[in-house]
């Protein structure tokens, strides 16, 4: 395994590898049916090959690249991380900044009160 297989929180792993490997152009079809079971690690969390492209229903694509750029594309939150992590000093005084999971950001909706 190469070690730019890791980009934006996405470990590809060997797909990294298989997908440049293979020929080109693909079709979504022939691409999901070698490689759609290939795990994606995203931090905590994994998903399928074939769970981030089908929703595209692309005819062909034209590079790994192409499939990289759409499996980027198609990743969400769970690939980033500590959501509002930052390694920066802590805020000045008067800096307002939103703390590490900080409201609505384990998917819950704030609750108004009256």
């Amino acid at each position: 395994m190469t070690d730019d297989n890791r980009e934006l929180g996405v470990e590809l792993g060997d797909l990294g590898d298989e997908l440049e490997e293979r020929e080109y152009p693909a079709s979504q079809d022939d691409i999901l049916e070698d490689h759609g079971d290939a795990e994606l690690d995203m931090g905590e969390e994994t998903t399928t090959l074939a769970e981030i492209l089908e929703p595209l229903n692309e005819d062909e694509y034209e590079s790994s690249d192409e499939v990289e750029q759409a499996i980027m594309n198609m990743v969400g939150d769970e690939a980033i991380g500590r959501k509002n992590y930052s390694d920066r000093t802590p805020p000045a005084p008067g800096e307002d900044r939103q703390d590490e999971g900080g409201p609505n950001q384990d998917g819950q909706q704030e609750q108004e009160s009256f």
